[in-house]
């Protein structure tokens, strides 16, 4: 049995109710962040509750707990629920008004808050051996892809249309620009040099994106953050996506055409064992 955190209170997740007239339910009125933890240990804690304060503040609602009444939440579940290694979700919406109306109250009503945590699958081993594919779409998502916000069907629809072709991940265009995945951050390497799209209200700023640029700067390999045409998109010699759960994934086929030589390249291999180290260091308590 699994337990969650709803409004001050953890009980059963199957027990777990909210009121039909939350404004979650209703307009999507709300944030969310999803923190990996390692050995029961939240990790990165600290940018994630950043970027969910950064999110709440861009939606104006006012962040209702300090980081240590959060992470004292998420902590709880950790013990609370099985597995060494957890997917911690949780949600912030506007909270519950009196009648369906998109205007805010003039007086705020109390927000919802939401926790819950599942135990994070092995990853299969063929994964990083073959890669996966994606295909490109238009993206089709509103203007402020820098909030994380619970309103994704957008990204749903993006990501089923991916599945439906054969493929593991939609890469978003717009105005002839590649900027993420549906469910993911974007990576390519060109002439050796690990590019990624700039940070910007059209993308996600990424907590592992951040990490995988701090890895790859600190062991010397040339990045930069600069746009990406679609043409360079195509002609990479690798091409990978991220996010805090699949961490590191290689794109092997793109649009039905091999990247590259149609195989994980030696810097998706390199950059994914200093990953594992970090995270093996993390377990141990030597990083943050």
């Amino acid at each position: 049995m699994s337990l969650c955190y709803l409004n001050g209170e953890y009980l059963p997740l199957e027990s777990a109710c909210v009121s039909v007239l939350d404004r979650g339910f209703l307009f999507g009125d709300g944030v969310y962040e999803v923190v990996p933890a390692y050995g029961r240990r939240l990790f990165r804690l600290q940018a994630h509750l950043e970027r969910l304060e950064n999110s709440l503040r861009a939606i104006r609602i006012e962040p209702p707990l300090a980081p240590p009444a959060w992470q004292e939440v998420l902590e709880h579940l950790l013990e609370c629920n099985p597995g060494e290694d957890q997917s911690v979700y949780l949600q912030v919406t506007r909270g519950t008004y009196p009648k369906r109306d998109h205007a805010f109250a003039d007086t705020p009503m109390p927000p919802t808050l939401f926790a819950m945590s599942s135990p994070i699958p092995e990853p299969d081993p063929a994964l990083f051996r073959d890669g996966i594919a994606a295909i490109t779409l238009d993206d089709i998502r509103w203007a402020w892809c820098n909030v994380k916000a619970v309103t994704l069907l957008p990204n749903a629809l993006l990501r089923q249309q991916a599945l439906d072709a054969g493929a593991a991940e939609a890469i978003l265009v717009r105005d002839g620009e590649a900027l993420e995945g549906a469910a993911s951050n974007l990576f390519l390497v060109q002439d050796g040099v690990l590019l990624t799209p700039p940070r910007s209200n059209r993308l996600l700023p990424g907590i592992t994106r951040d990490l995988v640029l701090e890895l790859a700067e600190n062991a010397g390999i040339p990045v930069r953050e600069q746009p990406v045409p679609v043409e360079t998109l195509r002609s990479a010699e690798e091409l990978w996506v991220t996010s805090s759960t699949r961490e590191i994934v290689p794109v092997t086929r793109l649009d039905d055409e091999p990247v590259g030589e149609g195989h994980p390249g030696p810097l998706f291999r390199r950059l994914h064992r200093l990953y594992q180290d970090y995270k093996q260091a993390f377990r141990r308590g030597e990083v943050c």
